[in-house]
């Protein structure tokens, strides 16, 4: 036996720890020189075999300590790290990824595998197979199919080891699709179809009802069907069209299972696309019907946006039906699609004519148009003709019959053609100028049909060229004018679009901006919004007006989005079309009118109250009268809207609008505060209660540096509660003071607060001083006071036994005492005062004779009284609970103290109805305990 072998398994131990150490070592000894490696020259070739041999040693020594297993995970994340650069240094020299590059990304991964298992690292499993993927990703770049599959494999085992739960996140989801397409696709590369095919099938497992994912897997059926349909081979057509069913499924899946719009959009893009290629394979296999279904789903889920397509795949599916009416209507439609391509319009024209042949082309040409044709008419009798038939177009008898022939006739090809070349070009400008000044009467006269037309027949007549370009856009841009007031949107648009291609500037943004509005796409309007600063003639005024426009179209997040960009140039110095507070105050007003708005609401009145800081108030909100009404009338918003927050529990944000609001009032005007004070004392006290209000609803205590806020702000509110400055004069007599129940709620926030400070009591009780003997104080309010001084979280029994004994001296000294309320503060003021004795130390009896001496108190107050008049149930308590005191003296000897409570319980019982029973029994116990001192009874008298 070697001597290896015979020595102590710590020795053993530690020979392993130092060799791994060792390796370590080595391992990041190289990775730091990868690290600090040059990306423009090429890796050096030891680097990587020597990764690889190190790995190979360490993998021999495994399992490893949690520590070392944590070591090689930096290890691996620092040599992954290092690929990331050399990955982003090829990318931007347009090189490409070498195979020793993917080398050292299969080191990474393969550390990384060695340490799956560590401790202390969230979604181990997870990481690694990411690395595995991304690793294998880049072998199948570099079409090393084999290295590829095995890398997914990998991944595909670290994720199937782990149960799928909810809890895993989107990226993780992502990467349980991805690593199944990646294999798939890999399978593919290597002829191995059916089983790319069935690693797609069980992707459907793994798409968590994610759109992303659903056209992930989708685009991968339509790829791979795409591919066989490329091939042109009839036999294949079959698997195309499985794998492109299996796409739409996907698609009709995910729209069933995702409900946001922009998710649903992408899916309903991806559905026409699969059905467009499903259509192409039909017609590739002759199937015309199956190819006008197609078509005819597709029409319907394109909602009048024709795709390019469709009516050719339709034109060349009617033909191969031998139906050529139909084909020609398709053909037809064709014109009107902006979308087509020259190149498809083409081909369909081509494949129409060679099915249908000469036939299919007719002419219709009107008396009128033949004579020209027929006679040779000037540019000049043109205009003269055109001339007569549009006097007194717009009042005249028949007016628009005859602008409509005016239109057909000069929209003619061969009386465009007396316009064309240099020597009309006079001739031209007349035509132009009179078809021109006609539209605009029409369109001044709101016949903007006929308007229309009129201006468009009028731009045959302007040139294509540099020259005349403003012209142009210029009749675009009336022509958008016409149909926008028509309703036709999308012919609006495409006008405008072609204004813009012309000549680009704010009117053209500005009236797509108007289609945007008007057809209800407040995303694209909004867009539109954000384009106007861009252009050079831009000014503010566009901003205001499309603001205007926007709330006469009741489109308020338009609204909103033009004027919050409107305050943006108010710290330009540009001139500005209104004041800054008006935009502010509009804004806030447009978003008060939308529920939930509230947080929006407050971050404008932040960024308000920011720019008036910084400006000064006069400049912010005007001065004199003017600017306090600005300012009241932001102030009083947030009051609103802060009084609503707290009526909806959302006492977070309750509190910053009423802090915001205390901001506001305290805004001096011309130095003045106009009595102010009073509402900045309201608002701070109410921000603070709501911040009590909140941590009490979640249950969450406040932070310190929270609480240490809410008790400035009760400091601010104090002292004009004690300087006496809410006092406002309305006439001689009269003064508006801050109200009983603000005062008593700032006590109690305060009491609240200071129970979290240091020197608690002292603070608390002179601060309840301070409210006893305010002209605010309440007994209703000193009551509650007192009872959560002595049964809140943090009791404070001297605060508690003050504001009981001032309360019930103020209930006597009424009039009329509430003596309902007179008992509950003796009932409790002798429970405090038990409880106090019972946890007192020192021996003496002070505490039992002030507990003696609120019965007697009680008493005193009893005699007089009707009967009933102070209620029943309280008295007979004060009965019996003084005769049960007398319990425990009586056993231990102590027969004057017993006989004391006796007879106190007995002057109690007499005063209150119904306890004669009671009373009998207690004279007959008395007249027992003096006759035989010695003797023990029973002293406590039943219920």
């Amino acid at each position: 036996m070697r001597i290896a072998e015979i020595s102590s398994p710590d020795l053993r131990q530690t020979q392993s720890q130092d060799s791994v150490a060792g390796l370590l070592c080595k391992l990041e000894a190289v990775t730091t020189e990868i690290e600090r490696h040059s990306p423009e020259s090429p890796l050096p070739e030891s680097a990587p075999a020597n990764l690889r041999h190190g790995l190979a040693q360490l993998t021999s020594l495994a399992p490893f300590q949690n520590s070392v297993k944590l070591q090689i995970w930096k290890l691996s994340y620092r040599l992954w790290n290092a690929c990331i650069d050399l990955s982003n240094f090829v990318r931007t020299s347009s090189s490409k990824i070498t195979e020793e590059h993917a080398k050292l990304r299969q080191v990474s991964a393969d550390l990384l595998y060695l340490a799956v298992d560590v401790s202390g690292v969230p979604s181990p499993y997870f990481k690694c197979a990411s690395f595995f993927y991304k690793t294998g990703s880049i072998w199948h770049e570099l079409r090393k199919y084999d290295l590829a599959s095995n890398c997914f494999e990998k991944a595909t085992d670290l994720t199937s080891k782990l149960e799928i739960t909810n809890v895993i996140d989107r990226e993780e989801r992502r990467l349980l699709l991805d690593l199944h397409i990646a294999r798939s696709k890999t399978a593919w590369e290597v002829a191995d179809k059916n089983l790319a095919i069935n690693l797609l099938n069980r992707s459907q497992r793994v798409l968590f009802g994610i759109a992303e994912n659903y056209i992930a897997l989708a685009n991968q059926y339509m790829y791979f069907g795409k591919l066989i349909l490329s091939k042109n081979e009839i036999s294949s057509v079959n698997d195309a069209l499985k794998l492109m069913s299996e796409a739409l499924e996907l698609c009709e899946k995910g729209l069933r299972n995702v409900k946001k719009p922009d998710e649903t959009l992408a899916l309903k893009e991806l559905r026409l696309k699969t059905l467009r290629f499903m259509a192409a394979s039909h017609l590739q296999r002759d199937e015309f019907d199956n190819v006008l279904k197609c078509v005819r789903v597709l029409r319907d889920g394109e909602k009048g946006e024709d795709h390019p397509s469709s009516s050719v795949l339709a034109m060349k599916a009617w033909l191969g039906l031998g139906r050529h009416g139909e084909a020609e209507k398709e053909l037809k439609s064709m014109v009107v699609n902006k979308g087509i391509p020259e190149g498809v319009w083409v081909s369909a024209m081509e494949s129409y004519l060679q099915a249908v042949g000469t036939s299919g082309a007719e002419t219709a040409m009107g008396v009128f148009l033949g004579l020209i044709g027929r006679c040779h008419i000037s540019a000049g009798a043109a205009i003269r003709v055109v001339r007569r038939v549009v006097a007194d177009c717009v009042n005249g008898e028949g007016a628009r019959a005859r602008v409509k022939l005016v239109a057909e006739f000069v929209s003619n090809d061969k009386v465009v053609a007396l316009f064309s070349g240099e020597l009309a070009a006079k001739e031209r400008s007349g035509m132009h100028a009179l078809l021109w000044n006609c539209a605009a009467d029409h369109f001044r006269s709101k016949d903007y049909e006929v308007s229309a037309e009129l201006f468009e027949k009028s731009l045959l007549y302007v040139p294509h060229d540099i020259e005349n370009r403003s012209l142009r856009a210029k009749g675009f841009r009336v022509l958008c004018l016409c149909h926008l007031a028509l309703s036709h949107l999308d012919r609006a648009q495409e006008y405008i679009d072609e204004a813009a291609k012309l000549e680009p500037n704010i009117a053209c943004v500005f009236l797509k901006f108007k289609i945007h509005l008007q057809n209800n796409d407040h995303n694209g309007a909004i867009t539109q919004v954000q384009a106007m600063p861009t252009c050079i003639d831009f000014t503010p005024e566009f901003l205001s007006l499309s603001a205007h426009e926007a709330i006469v179209c009741r489109a308020l997040s338009v609204a909103v989005d033009s004027l919050s960009r409107l305050l943006t140039f108010f710290s330009t110095g540009k001139p500005m079309p209104t004041t800054e507070v008006i935009v502010f105050r509009t804004l806030i007003t447009i978003l008060i009118q939308q529920p939930q708005n509230e947080n929006e609401v407050l971050k404008y009145m932040k960024r308000a109250h920011s720019r008036f800081s910084d400006l000064g108030p006069e400049h912010f909100f005007g001065t004199g009268e003017v600017g306090r009404r600005e300012r009241n009338w932001f102030a009083l918003n947030l009051w609103n809207i802060g009084l609503k927050s707290g009526q909806e529990k959302n006492y977070d944000l309750c509190g910053e609008l009423f802090r915001m609001c205390a901001e506001y009032y305290g805004v001096s005007i011309d130095g003045q505060m106009e009595g102010n004070n009073l509402m900045v004392c309201k608002s701070l006290i109410l921000a603070v209660s709501a911040m009590l209000a909140g941590e009490k609803l979640s249950k969450n205590p406040l932070p310190d540096n929270e609480v240490k806020q809410a008790i400035e702000l009760l400091e601010r509110a104090g002292k004009i509660l004690l300087s006496g400055s809410t006092k406002t004069r309305i006439d001689d007599d009269q003064a508006t003071t801050v109200e009983p129940h603000f005062y008593f709620i700032y006590t109690l926030s305060a009491y609240d607060l200071y129970s979290r400070t240091d020197n608690t009591e002292s603070k608390q009780l002179l601060l309840i001083k301070n409210y006893a003997n305010s002209r605010y104080c309440n007994t209703n309010h000193l009551l509650q006071i007192g009872l959560n001084a002595a049964e809140g979280p943090r009791p404070n029994t001297e605060v508690a036994t003050f504001c009981l004994n001032t309360c019930i001296s103020l209930l006597l000294s009424s009039s009329s005492p509430d003596y309902q309320t007179v008992a509950l503060v003796l009932r409790k003021l002798i429970t405090i005062s038990s409880v106090h004795k019972g946890n007192a130390d020192d021996g003496n009896d002070d505490d039992d004779d002030g507990v003696y001496g609120m019965y007697k108190k009680a008493y005193r107050i009893m005699v007089g009284l009707k009967a009933g008049e102070y209620p029943i149930e309280e008295g007979k308590w004060l009965a019996m609970t003084a005769w049960n005191r007398a319990a425990l003296p009586m056993r231990l000897g102590q027969e004057v103290e017993a006989k004391k409570w006796m007879d106190m319980g007995l002057e109690l019982a007499g005063r209150v109805a119904g306890m004669d029973t009671y009373k009998s029994c207690m004279e007959d116990f008395v007249s027992g305990v003096e006759k035989k001192v010695q003797s023990q009874g029973n002293l406590i008298v039943g219920s």
